[in-house]
């Protein structure tokens, strides 16, 4: 199994970026504790507030599931149904 990672952006709307990066605390964190999580970086872009630039790594596909699992079901996940994402993933079994 290769490592997965998911590289990309956000985008927030504007009205909701106080939200989300209060809550982006408690996801960084409950995130990096996550097993097999092996980078996790999401910060705000230099050229433009609303958009942070995602960087994740993960030991292997199921590391990955686990936490899109988690994410789904989690604070983080209710707080940014309206973000939109731009990643691209790579190490994903076919």
């Amino acid at each position: 199994m290769s490592t997965v990672v998911l590289s990309g952006y956000i985008s927030i709307p504007e009205s909701e970026l106080r939200q989300v990066k209060a809550a982006l605390v408690e996801h960084t964190s409950l995130t990096r504790a996550e097993s097999g999580c092996l980078v996790f970086k999401v910060t705000e872009s230099p050229h433009a507030k609303t958009r942070f630039d995602v960087y994740e790594a993960f030991e292997n596909q199921t590391a990955f599931t686990l936490h899109q699992q988690r994410v789904a079901t989690s604070p983080w996940g209710a707080c940014t149904k309206n973000v939109i994402r731009y990643h691209n993933i790579e190490g994903l079994d076919e």
